[in-house]
């Protein structure tokens, strides 16, 4: 690579930082910093768990920010004293060394700038994810399956905290349908662009004659409430059921009627928990999703709204969506950013990050 080259790319990465810098904001963030350091010091701090775990949390992933950007600055200014020894030593293994760093930077500046792009209202919520057995079978329900345990990977892989709400299993194989929050900020706006239906294409396990099947099932992405978000919920509409949770096959796991499942009457919506011991903690944990949804409904509704006034029709991504095909041929593509992965195993093992970035740049475009 020429020196000219090199210079003029490196200008270019500095300038991309600087604008990253901007949009993120860092004096403001190291504000929140010192403001949630000093609630982190407070000797009452865990008299709420609940709130202190808020509190550290988000303190936690900040600091990771800051640091993260503060890395990235220093790497982008390495690097010009990197191919600079390169050049004045006339060493090929240092220039090597160098191009090597610079591939690195540009893929770690390309990730840090998806981050800019999420400035949702909801972007910086932690996320609610269902996921539902459709057409297909059984088949489809172990396509769900596969799919949560993709995204359980996923969040796995980067060290986010995980809760599974509620599952419910399928008689034969896989699940019909189950509930998941992701906790780690930013978990709405980057996982948002993973609603819609996906397509398993294969030959089927469940198949005696070994025939090819298309599967289904449908993946929605939910933030979760907070306080402000003002979800008025009446009590007299709702209809309250209480059983005993249970596992695949049917078995029983609690031998109390400890879950719950609520249903809002006035808009069939239908929630269950059954994941905590308790009945009471299983019914707030499904007020909780059903807040999530109503307002995800509030939130569709007036969009639908302001799409009638732009004359748009509104925005069909969150239909089909991406297609997992392992027979005849091995592939992942999505239908909306032309991305695609000829490794459906290692995509079903959670590394969806390639899909996750092309989507929100693509969802950024068409919002224009």
């Amino acid at each position: 690579m020429a020196v000219v080259d090199v210079s003029e790319e490196l200008k270019s990465l500095a300038s991309t930082m600087g604008s990253i810098e901007a949009v993120l904001d860092l004096d403001s963030i190291r504000a929140d910093i010192a403001v949630l350091e000093e609630q982190a010091a407070a000797p009452s701090l865990w008299d709420d768990p609940e709130a202190a775990q808020k509190i550290t949390s988000r303190l936690s992933h900040l600091q990771a920010d800051v640091r993260k950007a503060e890395a990235l600055r220093g790497r982008i200014d390495d690097l010009e004293v990197l191919f600079q020894m390169a050049e004045e030593e006339d060493d090929a293994d240092t220039r090597a060394e160098a191009e090597s760093e610079l591939t690195a930077v540009k893929k770690a500046l390309d990730e840090m700038e998806v981050r800019t792009l999420l400035s949702g209202e909801y972007d910086a919520r932690d996320a609610l994810v269902n996921i539902r057995a459709e057409a297909g079978g059984v088949d489809a329900a172990d396509f769900a399956e596969q799919l949560q345990r993709m995204y359980l990977r996923w969040a796995e892989r980067h060290g986010y905290s995980t809760e599974v709400y509620e599952t419910s299993f399928a008689e034969e194989a896989g699940i019909k349908s189950t509930t998941f929050v992701v906790k780690v900020p930013y978990a709405y706006g980057t996982l948002s662009v993973e609603q819609g239906t996906h397509r398993l294409v294969r030959i089927s396990p469940f198949d005696n004659q070994g025939r090819r099947q298309t599967s289904f099932a449908g993946v929605e992405v939910l933030p979760v409430v907070e306080s402000s978000d003002h979800v008025e919920i009446d009590e007299s509409e709702l209809r309250v059921d209480v059983y005993r949770a249970s596992g695949p096959g049917g078995q029983g796991v609690n031998t109390t009627d400890s879950a719950v499942r609520i249903t809002h009457i006035p808009t069939g919506i239908v929630v269950s928990c059954q994941n905590e011991r308790s009945q009471i903690q299983n019914k707030a944990s499904a007020m909780n999703v059903l807040q999530a949804k109503l307002l995800e409904r509030r939130r569709q509704e007036e969009q639908a709204a302001m799409d009638a006034l732009k004359g748009d029709g509104g925005n069909s991504w969150g239909n089909q969506m991406r297609s997992y095909v392992l027979h005849p041929y091995q592939m992942v593509k999505d239908l909306r950013t032309e991305f695609e992965v000829g490794n459906p195993q290692s995509v079903l093992d959670g590394e969806i990050d390639g899909f996750i970035e092309a989507g929100i740049r693509w969802r950024k475009r068409t919002e224009k």
